[in-house]
């Protein structure tokens, strides 16, 4: 007999306190399986962290269940992972359960219910004679294509072939390295040897847009394999993942690719790929640094300022901090790559906490031109979305047979929609924010919950239906376009465009292959893209992201348009950019356009230091979400009382945040120089909590990444 501990996941659950069940079996059972069982009445799938052997649960001064089901017979959490679960529940402040969950594959997570798996049939050749020419097992409609379908009906006939049933898996084939035929520039050469030869795990590969990254991280990659370790290459985008993998298989044919674009059963299936040590290679966004690795040598860590790197719900992770844990366990490197470090990755490069490596050049030598484009000068001139210049520049690039790329960070056709007789905005009804316009549906959407209505509406206010439309989407960006240049071929990429499976793999296809001349997009198309025959980019409401209320918002915008004007003049013909700003005196503007890292990032730790925000502070946000506004309100002043008397921490707020998805949200901000410290105190403070958690909901949120 034996007992089993077990995490729940269970709305009431919330902090790591495992239940005991018992098992009485002769069927093995291992740390790391899934259990069904029963809690409270309810069946729920838990994760067994300890099995232990016991004579009989007469001894235990409580009754003990037994579980109801052993869903696995292997378990889906090895050791490390676990490892890993208990560190990331300490530093996030979340339960075990939740950091467990986010390692699994959406049919592999222990919810309450779970997915079988997918079995499918296959032909078994069982003759021995004819298994000479068809060994292994084929898919039906393969053995049909190779042998026909008379002689498929008579070997079943005659018994020399079985159908057999089978779990579902992806086909993998044997790695194969093909040897690059570029010649390294000195200082790619330089780069490798250095990354090579430092005995620091984690190395910053800080290089200008253009000066050839991906080939060091391919080279560095490639030792790895020829060692028979494991390789794990993450990227921010979806759109990113396409062109990383069409590197990667240029290279190395063999790879597991696992993003948020795949099905439930794709991502179990690459899953299985890793954990059954069947490909050495896995592309993928955040959610693939969780991957099951046995024999992990290298993480590449690419673009690694992204913000989508940072998980926003419970458990909070960087994707970074839980790369540096899996490189210490397997002992191995982190390679992170960005033209725009974070502040914290390139300040603990020069501090040499961090390996620090450099490419200054770009591989053609040339950087794009940057033109600053003052609107508040062109809107007095008529022009109010399109600059005089940039139009100029665009209709010589359609006339030199030259691709072109647009970037405006925000989808839809009008941001804001107001009523022209009173200047109400039109709001979406569960959150604090306006709809914007989407002409195609003619309706108003709301960008974060999704609501929609169709654009047939009063106000509320005076019920007037005039309305005014302000500020320009992507949408109406490409209708601009289209006007000005009616025979070009304008192919639009923002997540209105790209819902449906491989929309982003079709549209950089099809721009790579010069179907379009103009790419319209949100900043998905801002970073990591190379397109030898796009010569132009422009850059619209550059300043747009220093409106936001956020410690980041320089860095941000900074990093946006350094990114997007590194897309132009990557091959043999000269680059141009135009940037269009209200504020072009901003020295995140100016500094962004002259493309000088440097000078932004001392000028940038400046206000840091004096503001005492990171890098030279550790944040935790504490925010409280309810329908109940007072309730809200509440909790989050006793919890600012609470951490007002420790002398360790600045506390900031309480702060009102915008509702959204019907929920009020009231928000403190913990700022100290000890993190440990912090934790541990707001993990005291959180686990002496008592409150109905129907009606309030308490995030918190170490490190945050973004403050508005």
């Amino acid at each position: 007999m034996k007992l089993l501990k077990v995490f729940i996941e269970h709305q009431l659950m919330q902090l790591n306190n495992p239940f005991d069940y018992l098992y009485d079996s002769d069927k093995p059972i291992y740390k790391g399986v899934r259990v069904l069982v029963d809690f409270h009445g309810q069946k729920i799938i838990g994760f067994v962290s300890d099995v232990i052997d016991i004579d009989n649960s007469n001894n235990f001064p409580y009754q003990i269940k037994p579980i109801l089901q052993l869903i696995d017979e292997s378990p889906l959490i090895n050791e490390e992972l676990f490892e890993l679960a208990y560190w990331m529940s300490k530093n996030t402040i979340s339960p075990i359960i939740s950091c467990l969950n986010a390692m699994l594959p959406p049919s592999l997570k222990p919810k309450s219910n779970f997915k079988n798996k997918v079995m499918v049939n296959y032909v078994n050749v069982v003759d021995h004679q004819l298994k000479e020419k068809y060994p292994g097992l084929y898919l039906i409609k393969d053995f049909k294509a190779i042998v026909g379908q008379y002689k498929y009906n008579k070997y079943k006939k005659d018994g020399l072939i079985e159908i057999v049933e089978k779990e579902k898996k992806a086909d993998v084939s044997e790695l194969v390295i093909k040897p690059s035929d570029l010649t390294l520039t000195h200082q790619q050469a330089e780069a490798i040897n250095l990354i090579e030869k430092t005995d620091k795990q984690v190395i910053l590969l800080h290089g200008l847009t253009g000066s050839g990254k991906t080939e060091v991280f391919l080279r560095i990659c490639q030792k790895v394999l020829l060692e028979g370790k494991q390789v794990l290459v993450l990227v921010p985008e979806i759109s990113l993942t396409t062109m990383m993998v069409k590197r990667f298989k240029e290279r190395f044919n063999s790879i597991a690719i696992y993003t948020s674009a795949l099905s439930s059963q794709e991502k179990y299936e690459q899953y299985c790929l890793v954990k059954e040590n069947k490909v050495k290679i896995v592309v993928g966004t955040r959610s693939a640094v969780f991957m099951p690795f046995t024999n992990l040598g290298l993480i590449v860590m690419d673009e690694e300022h992204d913000n989508s790197y940072k998980q926003d719900n419970t458990p909070r992770y960087n994707t970074k901090d839980i790369a540096i844990q899996r490189v210490k366990y397997h002992n191995c490197k982190l390679l992170l790559a960005s033209a725009t470090p974070t502040l914290e990755s390139y300040a603990r490069a020069i501090k040499n906490v961090y390996q620090l490596v450099s490419l200054t050049e770009r591989i053609n030598k040339t950087m794009p031109i940057a033109h600053l484009v003052d609107m508040s000068k062109q809107i007095r001139q008529g022009d109010y979305i399109i600059s005089k210049p940039l139009k100029q520049a665009i209709g010589q690039r359609l006339a030199n047979n030259q691709q072109v790329i647009l970037l405006l960070n925000r989808r839809g056709y009008n941001p804001i929609v107001k009523c022209s007789n009173c200047s109400e905005v039109v709001r979406c009804p569960h959150c604090d924010i306006a709809l914007s316009y989407h002409k195609d549906e003619n309706r108003l959407v709301c960008h974060v919950c999704g609501y929609s209505t169709l654009f047939d509406i009063s106000c509320k206010k005076c019920g007037s239906k005039m309305w005014t439309n302000y500020g320009v989407g992507t949408q109406r960006l490409s209708e601009e376009i289209s006007k000005l240049y009616p025979d070009s071929k304008i192919v639009r990429m923002d997540t209105d465009t790209t819902r449906n499976k491989n929309s982003h793999q079709q549209i950089l296809t099809d721009f790579e292959n010069h179907k379009y001349d103009i790419m319209v997009g949100t900043q998905m198309i801002a970073k990591g893209l190379d397109f030898p025959n796009v010569t132009l980019v422009g850059i619209f409401n550059a300043d747009g992201p220093l409106a936001r209320n956020d410690y980041r918002s320089v860095e941000t915008t900074f990093d946006l348009i350094v990114q997007a004007s590194g897309r132009s003049g990557r091959s043999d013909k000269q680059g141009e950019v135009f940037i269009q700003a209200y504020d072009v005196n901003h020295y995140g503007i100016r500094l962004a356009v002259k493309q000088d890292y440097i000078a932004f990032f001392n000028n940038e730790m400046s206000y840091r230091h004096a503001l005492k925000y990171p890098p030279y502070s550790y944040l935790v946000a504490i925010c409280f979400l309810s329908e109940d506004e007072s309730l809200a309100n509440e909790n989050c002043n006793n919890c600012f009382d609470y951490f007002d008397n420790n002398e360790s921490f600045i506390v900031l707020g309480p702060s009102c945040l915008n509702k959204l998805r019907d929920q009020f949200r009231y928000r403190i901000v913990l700022k100290a120089t000890d993190k440990e410290k912090m934790i541990e105190e707001v993990w005291k403070w959180y686990q002496s909590q008592q409150y109905n958690r129907n009606k309030l909901n308490i995030q918190i949120d170490v490190d945050p990444y973004i403050l508005d």
